[in-house]
């Protein structure tokens, strides 16, 4: 059996505050083994960005231990904890943060800048990119020129183009309407039958539906882990969102 690809140990995080501290995390222990589709569920305050902060290497843990693909991250710092973000995650968030002045093509080179992939190879993958997610077409239009939706496929062949292990998608659908929303999904739910790791964080439970499994947090604790025998499936919903307005 080959070990996950995500191992949590008594992962804590605490904030302080003046004269308190905050505790964000308390004590969490999981696995998420390659090629899952996690989503992680809880109120504001319960834990869960703080978790998907901790997992993309944003920000360190004050107690417990954090593995990737065998890497002991929790205990690294500085220069290698940026590498390792940058070599091993993708990261996909609700309000896109692409750069506003920069082309579609542009703005999913900019992990490869940080690596010494050369201009002609970076140019090529992220094209490569962009196919996979259907904006080869769009590669030279700014954000302004692009739908919530597009913007959206950019931003995750951005996250795809360093050939990361996981995919972190922060809120992703948050600012998508219904029918955008589920073709996001959809896009997600291809690159994990491919094979990719896929971590959620959602407030939305139909969103979480989607997931072929589902852990909510709440007040710093992991309070439920569930297996999802038959995740909903965003082609189908899709297909009865057309046949509904025929």
């Amino acid at each position: 059996m080959t070990d996950p690809l995500i191992v949590v140990r008594d992962l804590a995080k605490e904030y302080r505050m003046e004269s308190y501290t905050v505790a964000a995390l308390r004590g969490v222990s999981l696995d998420i083994a390659a090629g899952e589709f996690v989503a992680v569920m809880g109120p504001s305050g319960s834990g869960k960005s703080t978790l998907m902060n901790l997992l993309g290497c944003l920000d360190t843990p004050t107690g417990g231990e954090y593995r990737l693909a065998g890497e002991k991250v929790s205990e690294l710092s500085g220069d290698a904890l940026a590498a390792t973000r940058n070599r091993r995650i993708g990261f996909v968030f609700q309000n896109f943060n692409l750069l506003a002045r920069t082309s579609a093509i542009e703005n999913v080179e900019l992990p490869l800048l940080y690596s010494p992939c050369p201009a002609e190879a970076r140019r090529q993958r992220a094209t490569a990119r962009l196919a996979e997610v259907g904006l080869a077409e769009r590669a030279h239009h700014q954000p302004s020129q692009l739908s919530g939706g597009q913007q959206q496929r950019v931003a995750i062949a951005r996250a795809l183009v360093n050939d990361p292990v996981l995919i972190l998608a922060d809120e992703p659908t948050g600012a998508l309407d219904t029918r955008t929303s589920f073709e996001l999904m959809g896009l997600l739910q291809q690159l994990n039958r491919g094979g990719m790791t896929v971590v959620l964080v959602t407030h939305e439970h139909d969103i979480a539906t989607f997931a072929s499994r589902i852990i909510g947090f709440r007040d710093g604790h992991m309070v439920a882990d569930q297996r999802v025998a038959q995740p909903a499936d965003a082609q189908a919903m899709l297909r009865e969102l057309d046949r509904a307005a025929a």
